[in-house]
């Protein structure tokens, strides 16, 4: 176990060092990734739960689950040590929506996340850790969480067959 974890903080050290302002920074947590963005010297902006900070996994319903929409949580907008996010993860630099999306420049990103930092709202489907990483970098929220991606398609199709024509059967 101390041989792996070496290799996670290792590993961590490496991604730390070849940060670069405005990156994207991915934590998987096994069935969930908690996401931030890079600031310069070892700090992450991120969205938090507070005393349940995404950080640790420990999730409650109360932050994960909305109901039509509506919040029933408030998140934080923090600014916290590159390792009090990592823990024991193997985190990363993940970019990878620059494909799709033209990132601003870095001390814009800085600007827009030190603009932002305290209380906000939070919703697991249309506000959570990846969404705002991505607003901070491209301006614009969006999340591929696997999990999330799918019942956001589900959302959808279901708003859209509400929407549609009524049938009546007799």
């Amino acid at each position: 176990m101390a041989g792996n974890s070496m290799s996670v903080q290792s590993h961590n050290a490496t991604v730390l060092n070849d940060l670069k302002i405005g990156d994207m920074v991915e934590f998987p947590r096994g069935w969930y990734s908690h996401w931030g963005v890079y600031l310069g010297e070892g700090r992450i902006v991120h969205l938090s739960g507070g005393d349940n900070d995404g950080i640790n996994g420990n999730i409650n319903s109360g932050s994960v689950f909305t109901i039509c929409g509506k919040n029933f949580s408030k998140a934080w907008v923090m600014i916290d040590d590159f390792w009090k996010i990592a823990l024991k993860c193997k985190a990363k630099i993940n970019n990878g929506k620059d494909r799709k999306c033209s990132p601003r420049q870095p001390h814009e990103m800085v600007r827009v996340a030190m603009e932002m930092v305290g209380e906000i709202g939070y919703n697991v489907l249309w506000n959570n850790c990846e969404h705002f990483a991505a607003f901070i970098r491209y301006g614009k929220k969006w999340s591929e969480q696997p999990l999330l991606a799918r019942v956001e398609r589900l959302i959808d199709s279901v708003k859209r067959r509400n929407d549609g024509p009524t049938s009546v059967r007799g």
